[in-house]
């Protein structure tokens, strides 16, 4: 069902969803947390989408925030909320509700969002595309206890990531880290595998991709040895290599679709590593509210330490590498490292290195 609301407010937007759930038969509320996504136009139909379908898995209270401030005075000094109310198999499996604030309203976002959360439930706070600077100190931010960015949708992601190291605060997090799961699985799962010291690892894949960056920085992090990053034409993470004290560890992805793992001492297998849709993310995020620590960890571990080693202006992506070196007192490990928590680093990280302007990709 359906329901349109012009020139609006929040008490009636309540109204409206009560008066939608009695008219398909729904009074009572089933819904466990409320996703609230800030986009723009061009970005709400696909985060809209994304965020129905992983609500299948995560029934929920969808509140969509578009901001149209205006562009000339008359329009920047009016206050206007529209929205329109989706109950049933209009939006999944909860409810939905897209708010349209013009003019001044665009600026107190919070105040129209605050009376229609729901009751005693988490709350999730998505910024699809373009994200504040400090999510956690963002109005709409401080409601929530989880707070989703995609350092993918930005002109520069290795700069994106230094600056999420920079303003994290407990239940930050970002799709470019959620797109690297399946990949942290695996190669955690090959190292348990195969007990060896490590010595260096490389990590293959598209350039401006900030989840090839973190896969990159994770690996460094945990076992404590340099990881070359070379630039491949994707698509996303095309491939990891361990190398170790008995031989080579291979995860290779040429298609996006499956992967190849090579170990020493055992034949080379086939495995499952698809890339996913927006909507498998969220639903992943969704899964924990708590703070995530090992991407704390990694994050903070710091872009900074990516150094150039390779030739700059080579015509082939492939020469093109970056090293990540781990700290002067760190020693290397072995599987374990792999999967255990570890302390971030004393010294402060260092400001991320800049790249060239480009847009990152799923991984």
């Amino acid at each position: 069902m359906r329901i349109d609301l012009t020139d609006t407010t929040s008490s009636r937007i309540n109204a409206g969803l009560i008066e939608a759930r009695r008219a398909i038969g729904t009074p009572a509320v089933g819904m466990v947390l409320t996703l609230v996504i800030v986009t723009d136009e061009g970005s709400a139909y696909d985060a809209l989408k994304a965020a129905s379908d992983a609500s299948r898995e995560h029934p929920s209270r969808i509140l969509a925030v578009i901001k149209r401030p205006g562009r000339s005075p008359r329009d920047r000094a009016m206050a206007r909320l529209d929205a329109e109310v989706l109950v049933g198999s209009d939006s999944g499996t909860g409810e939905t509700v897209v708010l349209r604030m013009h003019g001044e309203l665009a600026n107190h976002a919070e105040s129209v969002v605050l009376p229609l959360l729901l009751p005693d439930a988490p709350v999730v706070v998505w910024w699809p595309e373009e994200s504040p600077d400090k999510p956690a100190e963002d109005p709409l931010g401080r409601l929530a206890q989880r707070r989703i960015t995609d350092a993918a949708a930005a002109e520069d992601p290795v700069l994106a990531l230094g600056e999420r190291a920079a303003a994290y605060a407990p239940g930050d997090t970002d799709l470019a880290w959620t797109r690297i799961t399946p990949w942290r699985s695996m190669l955690a799962a090959a190292l348990d595998q195969k007990h060896s010291r490590i010595v260096s690892a490389t990590v293959e894949g598209e350039a401006y991709n900030p989840s090839t960056e973190l896969l990159a920085l994770w690996l460094a992090d945990r076992l404590k040895v340099s990881v070359e990053r070379k630039v491949s034409d994707g698509p996303g993470i095309t491939g990891v290599q361990l190398v170790t004290a008995d031989g080579e560890i291979r995860l290779d992805r040429a298609d996006g679709l499956l992967a190849e793992l090579a170990m020493p001492g055992q034949p080379d297998r086939h495995v499952a590593l698809k890339r996913r849709e927006t909507s498998e993310l969220i639903a992943e995020e969704l899964r924990r509210l708590d703070p995530d620590d090992i991407y704390r960890s990694t994050v903070k571990f710091g872009v900074g330490r990516l150094t150039d080693s390779g030739p700059q202006d080579s015509a082939d992506p492939v020469e093109s590498i970056e090293v990540i070196t781990p700290a002067k007192d760190a020693k290397p490990a072995g599987a374990a490292a792999a999967k255990a928590p570890a302390k971030a680093p004393g010294k402060k990280a260092a400001p991320a290195k800049k790249a060239a302007t480009g847009k990152g990709t799923s991984s």
